[in-house]
């Protein structure tokens, strides 16, 4: 016995074919488009990021030198500041620090050393506070071994996206100790 022939259960067609393959070439275009903004989106964001640490360690350093702050003068006008600090580990000589602002980098000396601190730095401004801020220190000749009660920097960077902010970090210091007789 033949089986009797059926029409229309053949399959597709060749158009039925090619449109759906257009269907999902365009759907396959979308994906990887979106694929590449979220990946495009996370690079700026990893850039974003690194800066903001960058600008938190420099911050911290700036803090941690004036948190050791020693027995000596703290000097400064509105562009850079030199004080003393206490050395690192278990005493020893107090270490001169400096900082200041080269061709956009914000830069500590240690000692004569210098060390980056920070790039993309536009401009650098230190306060001092003693009741009411003042751009430079010691305001007097009669003041001149004595410290500010705080100090503020405040630093104009730029982000990888071409974007500038201020960043300022106020730190109050300690104390001074009275001189031994």
């Amino acid at each position: 016995m033949t089986q009797p022939v059926r029409h229309g259960e053949g399959g597709f067609t060749l158009i039925e074919l090619m449109i759906s393959l257009g269907l999902f070439a365009l759907i396959a275009v979308a994906g990887v488009t979106l694929v590449d903004s979220i990946l495009s989106v996370q690079g700026r964001t990893e850039k974003r990021l690194d800066r903001i640490a960058e600008v938190q360690r420099a911050m911290f350093v700036v803090a941690s030198d004036f948190d050791q702050l020693a027995r000596g003068r703290v000097q400064g006008d509105g562009g850079r500041v030199a004080f003393s600090r206490a050395a690192g580990g278990f005493g020893g000589p107090a270490l001169a620090v400096t900082y200041t602002l080269a061709n956009g980098v914000f830069v500590r000396t240690v000692d004569g050393r210098a060390q980056r601190v920070l790039g993309g730095v536009q401009s650098a401004r230190w306060r001092y506070f003693d009741g009411g801020w003042l751009d430079s220190w010691p305001p007097d000749e009669e003041r001149v071994d004595a410290w500010p009660r705080a100090v503020a920097v405040e630093l104009a960077v730029s982000a990888p996206s071409g974007m500038a902010g201020t960043v300022r970090r106020v730190v109050t210091l300690p104390i001074p100790a009275a001189e031994p007789k």
